[in-house]
């Protein structure tokens, strides 16, 4: 879910017999849809509600994008909707401060920096949808992510008085945490 281009589904792609890649941007898909090796699948979605058979994948993912979607917890319940008993779900995405001010700050630049951006969410956040949804965490792993702060604010195409606002909003030193979950149905 969240395919975008399709980097991950196609450094997938050469080790599994399918792969199924979701996004909701139709442009971003379609330039998947041009690099797409034959066993990847490019479809238009929406991650909160698929149109997909239940039970139907050995792994689902999706990588740095709950933080783009207004219902993370309904992306959550699709993951483990879609994947097979006994199948693995993979959850990857920038987390919060638990700190609440320092993550309202976070989410105050995230958000300028990126319009698309809806909420960071917790190591917390993410460990309760998981226990939600009945998923057992079998591995994770919390990294930290220096970042170039002008190169950050290309990659969203920030510009003008937004790239000005963004850059004002930044935290000092800012590193990105992020967390990798590894889950079972």
């Amino acid at each position: 879910m969240g395919a975008g281009t399709g980097a991950f589904s196609f450094a997938v792609a050469p080790r599994v017999r399918e792969v199924v890649a979701v996004e909701a941007d139709e442009e971003l898909a379609e330039r998947a849809r041009r690099d797409a090796p034959p066993n990847v699948e490019v479809v238009v979605g929406d991650a909160e509600r698929l149109e997909l058979e239940p039970f139907s994948f050995d792994l689902c993912g999706c990588i740095r994008m709950l933080h783009h979607t207004r219902r993370p917890e309904a992306v959550v319940a699709e993951l483990a909707r879609m994947a097979r008993p006994g199948g693995s779900i993979l959850v990857a995405d920038q987390l919060a401060p638990v700190d609440p001010l320092a993550a309202f700050e976070l989410n105050r630049f995230e958000r300028a920096r990126d319009p698309s951006t809806t909420r960071l969410l917790s190591d917390g956040d993410l460990r309760a949808l998981f226990d939600a949804n009945g998923l057992v965490l079998r591995r994770e792993r919390v990294v930290s992510e220096p970042r170039d702060l002008e190169g950050y604010l290309d990659l969203a195409g920030c510009e003008g008085f937004e790239r000005e606002r963004a850059r004002g909003l930044a935290p000092t030193g800012y590193e990105a945490v992020v967390g990798w979950y590894v889950l079972a149905r």
